[in-house]
């Protein structure tokens, strides 16, 4: 070590000098403290992304014919044996211009890719920001010219002093120089749990991305960067990049302490990935988990509401593919009858061209109510409004690190709060005190205890402290004074400057190297100790912590003289209730400091702990007031009144904790509620074989609002016990607040955890979804806001797109099937789309959230996306639109005096008549975008719209285009020029919304019962076939295609339901596939409830491809005990579900389930 020390030229107790020379030659011959990122994917790799859409290759495909097509001539002029067919092609110049269809909807395709490519990059470069943001915030403590500085992680360089302590991820490899009680996670590294005791002569090596449990001390760095233990594994890791991403790909990584498979274990049991961590490929540090979330960001961010609408975009894709296919078949049929069978004209040779070319039209047509039908806009609002989410949450101190976590906490139905730091200031100052048998309700004059008591008082507490904490002076005049380190240590301090003496004086004459030994503090002991040698060579250790647990151990107190007398359990029951009991119920934390003197001969056994701390000699309790931040009672009634329960979580005295809760407002006296502690809870949820039983919990989560003197592991067992639970219909959705390192599990286990920015640890910060930046209440409520925006406006958006689509489609299919020509064109019918899809996303998804949104109750996991007030408003605007636009397709010519556009023949210039339908139809759009600012009914849909100035700016921007549209759009538009006074009723029929909107508000939802039924699917199509394809075993594929065959007329018979499905689809909240196992929603709910059972001589026969659900369910009854669920009367219906996941369900027994059909018809 020696030698070592000398060769990084190092003075241990001075650290480096820090001359900027040395240390940037340090950095030459060692290396920086980073590791360097992976590249981020290039806009052109985004842009190739974005273009394997379906819809979009689709499209694509359709407009590639139609330019082919369009360049076509046939040749020669048709004779008139081809009677209609030909009349209108003559104009060459008419005739030359189809081919801009094709080059427009090419256009519109490139416009949304590269929206979507330009989302896609700006998300990766603020998650970037977003990162060295977090990297930034990670300061570490080091020696640097006997001053302890604090360095940013990437500045510390080989030679480097660092002090490290309780909850610290270390940054670096080194060498311990001196540590008290030193004990390291080193899981992340070796898999082992069991923490490993470090000590200068035994064992001194510590590795970076290793956490610090217990203990503090002093290291020389030796290995930095992608020298470090971490650095090399990721080196490692970097080589095998490729693999490792279809390693990924497959799920067979599960590294708990890996960013991006972080919420791949939350998908699963949390708890059981907790558990049984496998050996975590040997990977874990900081650098490399950012490494591998940045290299799985596009992967990992598809948050539980994104994949919904993915799916819902799917099904209502496959509704636009039947409806367009039919729209071909009719269209194709009319004409051949009209012309061949009524007419009865012959098929010509020459006709040929001229009869492809009407087929073309047709399948044109067909593929723009395809166009219309798809909404892809539903990803795209989703990510705008997560994107602008995240980035106003940062002005609201919640630095979100997954975008899900955003969305989830809208739906949250409880949060367990720590109290210090987060209901309270955290900032410590002792109040009261018990000194000399006297309780003084203020402190003291030092004049007034007993100088002995005095002295051996600060030395307990300037001694047996962190050395880290201090007390600063303040940083502007009339400020409070700093406080640096632990808190409560800090009030202590506090009380021994405010009883006129100086700590510093008392810490320089015994500098934290010639500590004998210290049992530091830690969740276990609730006290710390530290033993100094006196001068005789005799010891002396210093104690102090929760006042009950040091009390106990106290069998002497020093009286109002300085001298020692005995201190019985009788004396001692008497000052809990005297003391300790008034402080805490004044809300004050309660420590008791003791001191124990032992002889040098023989020398104590250090390490019998138990022995050691005991028999103490107690010199006073002292009271310390934290006091409630004064914005949290206001907060935590916003969160009542959201239906969200508070909790609080807390270590402290139960007193204290319930004079807290009191203050905040999380019990009101004369409720019924349980305040308990630790102790209580454990003996009330478990069994007498000391385990925990999910029915015991909720016997008492329910009612529980405070849990005082708690442990880590009660934490991580309420929140578990309260996800688990089954009592109520609502899958409860947990968020849960830590600062410690012990608060990891509990807040990993949590739907949403979140970590103290300013107080937290390494560790917890890693567990956490969020980091509250302002370690403050109030930004919970707010995350619970921007959460439940982020679902409105995907269903504003979504009431608005469903009008739309259904009104298209209606219209371009009804107007094909009878006038043969669809009234709105592919062109129109794209820009209709991208001002609907991609326009219309971006000003609904940006509204900002207001305080109403917590006047009402969470959601809640299985609520359909489309509430029936939404279904009303669709319907009923849908309405309105229809009788407008048929109206005018029909009677327009007669209304407005015009020619009609109807039955124009191929090629024909642009009719007035089509061109007011297709204004009209945008103008109502326009309007109708207003009234799907709100969707639970409210009258006033103008509330606050001048606070988005970006739904302001769109409105306005697209009433531009759509006049230049109109006026100068010409042929490729399909559009002819339109008067003031054609303009002005265009504008009327569309202002006519706005009225219409008040008309539909007004009709009671209960009068419309059909409605309410809309959306409650069965689980079965809850569960779309891409779903139960997904992630399933192998089956084997001849047998697949054995039963192909069997299944084909059933298939037809469910293509006929496709429309129903879908109509139900977009109610139903499609949560189902995408929950965490727990939330036992079974799947033998549809199983038990067939539509209908088939009575079949060969009942081994399934109706369709249900191998993958049954296989799912199988594996779901043998994994998942059999909960006490209304839902698993699977067993009662005498369906056998086969454990055998392998076996598919051709070739199980004729007792496998008896399978519904695809849809209930």
């Amino acid at each position: 070590m020696k030698s070592w020390v000398s060769r990084v030229s190092l003075s241990p107790p001075a650290g480096l000098t820090g001359d900027p020379a040395d240390l940037d030659k340090r950095k030459d011959v060692y290396g920086q403290n980073l590791i360097p990122p992976k590249k981020p994917k290039t806009f052109l790799q985004l842009v190739w992304e974005a273009l394997q859409d379906v819809t979009l290759i689709i499209l694509e495909i359709a407009a590639m014919i139609s330019l082919g097509l369009s360049f076509y001539q046939p040749p020669g002029e048709g004779s008139e044996s081809c009677g209609a067919a030909n009349a209108g092609a003559e104009d060459e110049g008419e005739a030359e211009a189809g081919w801009i269809e094709g080059a427009a909807i090419l256009l519109s395709v490139v416009c949304v890719v590269l929206v979507t490519a330009f989302n896609d990059w700006s998300k990766e470069k603020q998650f970037r920001g977003l990162q060295s943001r977090i990297e930034q915030e990670q300061k570490f403590q080091v020696v640097r010219g006997s001053q302890v500085i604090q360095l940013p992680v990437a500045d510390i360089v080989v030679g480097d002093i660092a002090q490290i302590k309780y909850g610290d991820l270390l940054p670096a490899d080194g060498i311990l120089i001196q540590g008290n009680d030193l004990k390291i996670d080193e899981s992340s590294l070796t898999g082992e749990s069991d923490h490993v005791r470090k000590s200068a002569d035994k064992d001194p090596m510590l590795l970076s991305g290793t956490h610090v449990m217990e203990g503090s001390g002093r290291m020389v760095v030796t290995a930095v960067g992608v020298n470090s233990q971490t650095g090399i594994i990721f080196t490692l890791l970097g080589a095998g990049g490729e693999e490792e991403e279809k390693k990924e790909k497959k799920g067979k990584m599960q590294d708990g302490n890996m960013e991006n498979n972080q919420t791949k274990v939350k998908k699963q049991d949390g708890a059981a990935a907790m558990e049984m961590q496998p050996l975590k490929s040997a990977e874990g540090g900081e650098a490399d988990e950012k490494e591998k979330k940045k290299a799985s960001v596009s992967k990992k961010e598809k948050s539980v509401l994104q994949g919904k609408l993915t799916k819902l975009a799917v099904q209502i894709g496959k509704a636009g593919l039947v409806m367009s296919a039919i729209t071909v078949i009719i269209l194709v049929l009319y004409f051949a009858i009209d012309n061949f069978v009524l007419q009865k004209r012959q098929w010509l040779p020459e006709c040929t061209p001229i009869y492809i070319q009407y087929f073309v039209k047709f399948f044109i047509i067909g593929v723009t109510v395809l166009v219309v039908a798809v909404p892809e806009g539903l990803p795209l609002a989703v990510t705008i409004s997560l994107a602008y989410s995240v980035k106003k949450m940062m002005k609201d101190n919640n630095l979100v690190r997954h975008l899900d976590a955003c969305e989830t906490m809208g739906n949250a139905t409880a949060i367990c709060s720590d109290k210090t730091g987060t209901l309270t200031t955290n900032r410590m100052t002792a109040v009261q005190c018990y000194v000399g048998d006297v309780h003084y309700k203020v402190i003291p004059d030092p004049s007034s205890i007993p100088p002995k008591t005095l002295d051996i008082l600060v030395s307990a507490i300037s001694i047996n402290s962190a050395y880290t904490t201090k007390i600063l002076p303040p940083d502007k005049e009339g400020g409070l004074p700093k406080q640096v380190g632990n808190k409560t240590e800090c009030g202590l301090l506090g009380l021994v400057l405010d009883l006129k003496r100086d700590y510093q004086s008392i810490r320089n004459q015994i500098p934290e190297e010639k500590l004998y030994k210290v049992y530091t503090f830690n969740s276990v002991r609730k006290s710390m100790s530290t033993v100094t040698k006196l001068q005789d060579g005799s010891f002396r250790m210093y104690s102090k912590g929760a006042s009950e647990i040091v009390l106990k151990k106290c069998s002497r107190i020093l009286n109002e003289v300085g001298e020692q007398r005995v201190f019985r359990p009788r004396d001692r029951d008497d000052m809990v209730k005297k003391v300790i009991e008034p402080m805490a119920c004044d809300g004050l934390r309660t420590i008791c400091v003791a001191y124990r003197d032992f002889s040098a001969d023989p020398e104590p056994n250090w390490d019998d702990e138990n022995n050691i701390v005991s028999d103490l000699t107690a010199i006073c309790v002292v009271g310390i007031e934290d006091p409630v931040r004064p914005e949290v009672p206001e907060a935590i009634r916003k969160c009542q009144r959201a239906g969200i329960t508070v909790r609080m979580v807390t270590g402290d005295n139960i007193n204290t904790a319930r004079a807290i809760a009191i203050k905040c407002g999380i019990i009101h006296p004369g409720e019924d509620f349980l305040c308990i502690d630790g102790k209580e809870f454990n003996r009330r949820i478990r069994n007498e074989k000391g385990e925990v039983e999910q029915e015991r919990i909720d016997k008492v989560w329910p009612k529980l609002r405070v849990l005082a003197r708690s442990s880590p592991t009660d934490k991580h067992t309420l929140v578990k016990g309260i996800i688990d639970s089954t009592l109520v219909d609502q899958r409860q959705v947990v968020a849960v607040t830590g600062d410690g390192t012990n608060d990891g599990p509990a807040l990993k286990k949590a739907d949403v955890g979140f970590a103290m920015g300013i107080a937290g640890t390494d560790v917890a910060k890693e567990a956490s979804d969020i980091i509250l930046t302002d370690d403050n209440f109030t930004s919970i409520v707010k995350a619970v806001m921007w959460g439940r925006n982020v679902y409105d406006s995907i269903s504003k958006f979504l009431q608005f797109q469903l009008t739309v689509n259904v009104v298209a489609v209606i219209v371009a299919f009804t107007g094909a099937c009878i006038t043969q020509d669809s009234p709105l064109k592919a062109v129109q019918m794209l820009w209709v789309n991208l001002i609907m899809d991609t326009f219309a996303s971006l000003a609904l998804a940006t509204e900002p959230p207001t305080e109403s949104l917590l006047m009402r109750k969470p959601y809640g996991r299985n609520k359909p996306l489309i509430s029936s007030t939404m279904t009303k408003n669709i319907l009923g605007h849908g309405i309105y639109q229809l009788i407008i636009i048929f109206t005018l397709l029909f009677v327009g010519e007669q209304i407005f005096d015009i020619d009609s556009g109807r039955n124009a023949p191929l090629h024909s210039p642009p009719s007035e008549h089509y061109t007011i339908i297709f204004n009209t139809f945008v103008m109502m759009q326009l309007f109708n975008e207003i009234n799907a600012r709100k969707i639970h009914g409210e009258r006033n849909v103008f509330d606050g719209i001048f606070r988005n100035p970006i739904f302001c700016s769109i409105v306005l921007g697209t009433f531009a285009i759509q006049i230049v549209i109109v006026q100068f759009g010409g042929k490729p538009f399909s559009c002819s020029p339109l008067d003031l006074e054609k303009w002005m009723w265009c504008v009327f029929l569309g202002l006519g919304e706005l009225v219409w909107g008040q008309v539909i508000s007004s009709i009671p939802n209960s009068k419309l019962r059909f409605l309410k039924g809309a959306g409650q699917l069965t689980q079965k199509d809850d569960m779309p076939e891409e779903e139960m394809n997904e992630d399933q075993e192998e089956i084997d594929h001849a047998e697949r295609e054995l039963r192909r065959g069997q299944i084909l007329w059933f298939r037809g018979l469910s293509r006929i339901q496709t429309q129903i499905r879908v109509v139900n689809a977009f109610r139903s909240s499609l949560y189902e596939g995408l929950e965490k196992p727990e939330s036992r929603t079974s799947i033998h709910n549809f199983m038990t409830h067939p539509e209908f059972r088939i009575e079949d001589s060969t009942p081994h026969i399934p109706l369709i491809d249900d191998t993958d659900i049954d296989d799912e369910a199988a594996r779901k009854n043998s994994s998942q005990p059999s909960s006490p669920n209304k839902n698993n009367n699977a067993i009662d219906s005498g369906i056998n579900l086969t454990t055998d996941t392998s076996k598919s369900a051709a070739s199980s027994s004729p007792g496998s389930p008896l399978h519904s059909l695809e849809t209930s018809l």
